[in-house]
């Protein structure tokens, strides 16, 4: 399944994503905000703190979960990433969409602990 031009456009321009994956009994965990960016037509969301955080360790249960942002709601899975060759992209991406923070909150997400925590945002099926 793909994301359509709305989906993309309305969760690639919200300034915050909230995620959740599911548990091993198919219920959601809590949800926790996130920033996200769009490159072409995918979305990926890091882990500014590496694979060891909560919200990412979560995700990897099931690789499967729910986002909601620019008032899209999707059941989606999550591919772990983190030897993606777009990586320069992604990192551009955080630059453009959030440079306006200060760059040491931008800075964390274009780390090589970022970059192993990389998750792009497929729709399910």
């Amino acid at each position: 399944m793909e994301w359509t031009n709305d989906e993309l456009q309305r969760i690639g321009d919200a300034e915050e994503l909230r995620i959740a994956g599911r548990k091993a009994d198919g219920t959601l965990r809590q949800a926790t905000i996130i920033w996200v960016v769009r490159v072409g037509d995918e979305l990926y969301v890091r882990s500014v703190n590496g694979r060891s955080s909560a919200w990412f360790r979560g995700v990897l249960v099931r690789h499967n979960g729910r986002i909601w942002a620019g008032g899209v709601e999707k059941d989606v899975t999550f591919v772990e990433t983190p030897d993606s060759p777009r990586h320069a992209a992604i990192d551009a991406a955080y630059r453009e969409k959030y440079g306006r923070y200060p760059q040491e909150y931008v800075e964390a997400c274009l780390t090589p602990k970022a970059h192993a925590a990389t998750l792009k945002l497929v729709p399910a099926s």
